[in-house]
């Protein structure tokens, strides 16, 4: 018996020290890269209309026949009202991150590398919104918010989500803006100073990444059964509320477009479908090999258009 609390001991400590040494890596990549938004981001310049948004193929009814009897002008103030509401939503996602995360450590040791990294993850997140919120205010848009329901299950959901279930939902939200934002950073018809605010979540979100998948790997050793099928089935439902309130329905007006049929075209989308299909392969791998790709999970990510 001795021996075995011995060997769970060395186990326990080298998983510690394995978490600081991502968490010292991941504080080192902060301090040699990261942006303040307030220089880095052109504030000044008004907005030119001649710029998309977002890349047109991202857009919720690229590829239906309404897209295609748009005018150019309907086309380009669709994507930036899509980018406002996708910058809305990271806004309120965000908010839900900081305060998990600031639970999550709460009277622990803050020698830890791991609780000044969390810290740090906090930082950072602070800046993305406040960058957000000044982008929606520069695309003349106003700020989108999910509906009620969703926003009060995100109330929720901040209050009582811990431990693997709390990262799982953040990379789920991360990695589906990633693959996104990295293919509008890219895109020259895309308004500059969005390019430059994709520029900027994309680089430090991955170290949010790479953090996150890290902490649901060790959190989901030694799970059993019963705890990893109810973890799949929370981190799956928040995601299909994360993902179908990316894009209001109250673009379509905003837009100057017809509402009702804006969105009987865009929930028929299959382009759309594809796309943020697509941009969630890396992460099923991911949730599969942590065990929280289960039978009633795969259904709520197939509903949701993620699998």
């Amino acid at each position: 018996m001795d021996d075995t609390i011995a060997l769970n001991g060395t186990d326990q400590a080298g998983e510690r020290a394995e978490q600081g040494d991502v968490a010292r890596r991941l504080l080192r990549s902060s301090e040699m890269m990261s942006f303040d938004p307030a220089r880095e981001v052109d504030w000044e310049t008004p907005l030119d209309t001649s710029f998309h948004g977002a890349s047109p193929e991202w857009s919720t009814l690229y590829g239906t026949a309404y897209w295609d009897e748009m005018t150019p002008e309907q086309q380009r103030e669709l994507t930036r009202q899509e980018s406002a509401s996708v910058a809305s939503t990271g806004i309120w996602f965000e908010m839900i991150l900081q305060q998990m995360m600031l639970r999550d450590y709460y009277a622990t040791d803050f020698t830890d590398p791991a609780f000044q990294w969390a810290l740090t993850e906090i930082a950072d997140e602070c800046r993305h919104s406040i960058m957000f919120a000044r982008g929606v205010a520069k695309l003349g848009a106003r700020p989108y918010r999910p509906k009620r329901l969703v926003v009060e299950l995100g109330r929720a959901f901040k209050a009582l989500a811990g431990g693997e279930t709390a990262y799982a939902a953040i990379l789920v939200a991360e990695e589906v803006l990633d693959v996104m934002q990295r293919d509008w950073m890219r895109d020259e018809r895309v308004v500059p100073f969005v390019r430059t605010i994709n520029n900027i979540h994309v680089v430090e979100e991955s170290r949010h990444m790479k953090f996150a998948r890290d902490e649901v790997r060790e959190r989901m050793k030694g799970a059993g059964r019963p705890r990893r099928q109810l973890d799949a089935v929370v981190v799956a439902s928040a995601a299909y509320f994360i993902v179908t309130s990316m894009v209001s329905e109250d673009v379509y007006a905003a837009a100057g477009l017809d509402r009702r049929r804006a969105l009987r075209e865009a929930r028929a989308n299959e382009h759309h479908k594809s796309m943020v299909r697509s941009s969630c392969a890396g992460l099923m791998e991911f949730l599969g090999s942590a065990g929280l790709l289960t039978g009633p999970a795969r259904a709520i990510y197939r509903r949701a258009n993620l699998l």
